[in-house]
């Protein structure tokens, strides 16, 4: 391609569903021009978006999408938000199908977590007692093929995969958080170069591609098939492996054939002070938790049905605790993708500030980042200001938060990012708790993360929230003698037991 970023923009604005940021227009024109790419930008600044313009303009479909286990609904809303092509998120009931839905055109993207491409893609693994073996081995290869979950400790390299040739459909991929794939040796590693091999696009998503050190890149740059453009492995860490090695030069060639890389600071100009974005996760208890929506359902009906207002106001304060109760599962089955996103931003070493409401969350996550600090209301005051000092002072990335105890009053604009494991009830408070970074002393834009269960009630209530935000009362007030708590708790039975849709 040979028009320049102007031209570029003007034939093709219209591809996309909403107009870029100039910025974000580069990062494109950059991977529709280059091909095989890596998108460095930081945290915040829209390398999802960017990648799906690269694949939508070049009109490089199906595409693959390999990401956290965390972002896979996310990535999926995001094609389908920003294009006219559907995202199908691979699992168990399209294990033996995703082929032939993409053939016929059903769905144009396929998306899939890093520790499922084997179970999707892999037919099988020669181990070396199979390659020495006769027509007995082929025949056992043979029968593991369909069911794509073969298990064996051996080592292995590339040549030993035995991929499913149904990755050559796939004319573009995208892999995001590449620096999960930095190890060359790593099983994840070897089938991601596998199944890039001779695909037209391929887009790594980082904002850390180098992790420790140059020899990060090595599988990377093999992944993107341009290795060889640095002389091989062997030139490149003689070349850039050493400790007096001349990084400069090597940052001057990733620039020059396949790096682009934005920092938050240099495009303020193109950015809101605030962002939010919408992280739709699977829960990890999804049995219980249908079980008490349920429930719910069952007793809201009879809530309605009930003339009696003595009985009713009874029922009423029944049934919001069995709201709250299932606003707790609802937090509960997100731990578990919610760790994948803390690991996943962290990886990018920037701080986070993590807010929850339930100590049961605080603690299941405390449990896995033990040297984050908590700010709850078990602390004492000396104990939460030592906390904010030590995450102000970069001796923690990382601050897990209970949305009344540090939802007011702090500063921990040592984060530009701000996560939600579970919600306020009202938009002043979410603004309160966004505030803790977004506030003076602040020089970035601060990009703030809500994780909404998928197909729970978290998107209702997320909904009413913003719907009405002008409201400064609690949605789920429990005085009879404030009409709009009755009125707000009227609309949530209302908006649930319309909830077939979810």
């Amino acid at each position: 391609m040979t028009i320049g970023l102007h031209a570029f923009i003007k034939n093709f604005e219209h591809n996309l569903k909403l107009n870029p940021f100039p910025y974000q227009w580069e990062g494109i024109y950059f991977g529709v021009k280059r091909k095989r790419i890596m998108l460095g930008d930081e945290p915040g600044l829209g390398k999802t978006l960017q990648s799906i313009g690269i694949v939508n303009i070049a009109n490089a479909y199906p595409c693959l999408v390999i990401c956290p286990a965390s972002l896979k609904i996310n990535w999926q809303r995001e094609f389908e938000k920003f294009t006219n092509k559907k995202a199908l998120v691979l699992d168990n009931s399209t294990r033996t199908t995703w082929p032939y839905l993409l053939q016929m055109g059903m769905y144009q993207v396929a998306i899939v977590n890093y520790e499922s491409l084997r179970k999707y893609f892999v037919w099988d693994i020669l181990t070396q007692r199979e390659q020495s073996g006769a027509c007995s081995g082929f025949a056992e290869r043979s029968q593991n093929r369909s069911g794509g979950n073969i298990k064996t400790n051996d080592t292995f390299r590339l040549k030993d995969v035995v991929f499913c040739p149904d990755i050559k459909r796939f004319r573009s991929v995208i892999i995001d958080e590449s620096h999960r794939v930095k190890d060359p040796a790593a099983q994840q590693t070897i089938f991601t170069k596998g199944i890039t091999t001779d695909k037209p696009y391929i887009v790594m998503l980082s904002g850390t591609p180098v992790v420790n050190r140059p020899h990060d890149l090595v599988s990377q740059l093999s992944i993107m098939g341009r290795l060889h453009e640095f002389g091989g492995k062997s030139k490149f860490l003689s070349d850039y492996g050493e400790k007096d090695s001349d990084l400069s030069e090597l940052s001057r060639l990733l620039y020059s054939k396949c790096l682009i890389r934005r920092e938050k600071k240099t495009v303020l100009t193109d950015l809101p002070d605030k962002t939010r974005v919408d992280l739709h996760v699977d829960i990890s208890n999804r049995e219980e938790y249908d079980l008490a929506e349920n429930d719910l359902r069952r007793y809201l009906e009879e809530y309605t049905e009930c003339t009696d207002v003595e009985i009713r106001r009874k029922m009423r304060m029944k049934a919001l605790v069995k709201f709250m109760t299932l606003r707790s599962l609802s937090a509960k089955g997100k731990v578990k993708q919610a760790v994948d996103f803390i690991k996943t931003h962290l990886a990018n070493d920037k701080p986070l500030v993590v807010f929850c409401s339930y100590h049961d969350i605080v603690d299941a996550l405390k449990k896995q980042f033990p040297k984050a600090v908590t700010i709850t209301g078990r602390e004492s005051l000396v104990e939460k200001q030592a906390a904010v000092d030590s995450f102000q002072g970069g001796h923690s990335k990382l601050a897990i938060c209970s949305i009344k105890a540090a939802g007011v009053g702090l500063t921990l604009t040592a984060s530009s990012s701000v996560a939600f494991v579970e919600f306020p009830w009202t938009y002043a408070d979410c603004c309160q708790c966004e505030d803790r970074c977004h506030r003076i002393g602040q020089k970035e834009n601060v990009t703030c993360y809500y994780m909404l269960g998928e197909h729970t009630i978290d998107h209702k209530l997320y909904r009413i929230i913003h719907d009405k935000k002008s409201i400064a009362n609690q949605i789920l007030g429990t005085d009879d003698d404030v009409p709009t708590d009755q009125l707000y708790f009227d609309e949530l039975v209302n908006l649930f037991m319309g909830y077939g849709d979810k």
